[in-house]
C-alpha cells in the first residue's frame, strides 16, 4: 500500500512538471515544482490511508505546498505562486467532477427512472466534495503565504497617482 501511494506521489510531481512547462515557469524552478507536488500529493495519500477525509487530506496537502514555496521562492528569487500553482493542479479533483456531470446528465435526461433518488444523491455527494476540495485547496496555499508574511499589511504602503 505505501508502495502505491509514493508511486502516486511521484507521477503527481510529474504531472506538475507537465503544469510548469505549460505555464512556461523558469526551468531553475522545476524540481522544486516535482518535489512539492509529490510531497503535497503524498501528504494528501497518507492521511487518506490513515481514515482523515480527503478533504482534510487535501487541506494540509495544499498547505504543506505552500509553506514550501515560500522558503523556495526566496532562495530561488522567484514568487511563491510560481511553484504552488502547478503543484497544486494534480490535486484538483477531476473524476468526481466528471461524476458529477455524468449525473447531473443522467438527472436530466430521465427523472422518472427508479434509481432517480439515489443518483441525485450521488451526485450531489460528489459536487459537495469537488466543491469543498477546490476551497481546501485554494485555502491550503494562501494561509501560508498570510502567515509567513514579511511585512504587516499597514506597513504595505499604497500609492495613489495625485493630479
Amino acid at each position: 500500500m505505501i508502495g502505491t501511494i509514493i508511486f502516486k506521489a511521484v507521477w503527481a510531481g510529474i504531472a506538475g512538471l507537465g503544469f510548469a512547462a505549460l505555464f512556461n515557469v523558469p526551468g531553475r524552478s522545476f524540481f522544486n515544482i516535482f518535489l512539492f507536488g509529490a510531497i503535497g500529493v503524498l501528504v494528501k495519500l497518507l492521511l487518506l490511508y490513515f481514515n482523515i477525509n480527503i478533504v482534510m487530506g487535501s487541506l494540509f496537502g495544499a498547505a504543506a505546498i505552500g509553506f514550501l514555496s515560500i522558503p523556495a521562492a526566496h532562495y530561488k528569487h522567484t514568487p511563491p505562486l510560481i511553484f504552488y500553482i502547478p503543484a497544486v493542479i494534480p490535486m484538483i479533483p477531476g473524476i468526481m467532477a466528471y461524476r458529477m456531470m455524468l449525473g447531473l446528465l443522467k438527472l436530466t435526461g430521465n427523472p422518472e427512472s427508479p434509481d432517480y433518488n439515489a443518483l441525485l444523491a450521488e451526485t450531489v455527494n460528489n459536487g459537495l466534495k469537488v466543491l469543498f476540495i477546490l476551497i481546501s485547496l485554494s485555502v491550503g496555499v494562501i494561509v501560508p503565504m498570510l502567515l509567513m508574511r514579511k511585512e504587516s499589511v499597514k506597513d504595505i504602503k499604497v500609492m495613489f497617482v495625485k493630479k
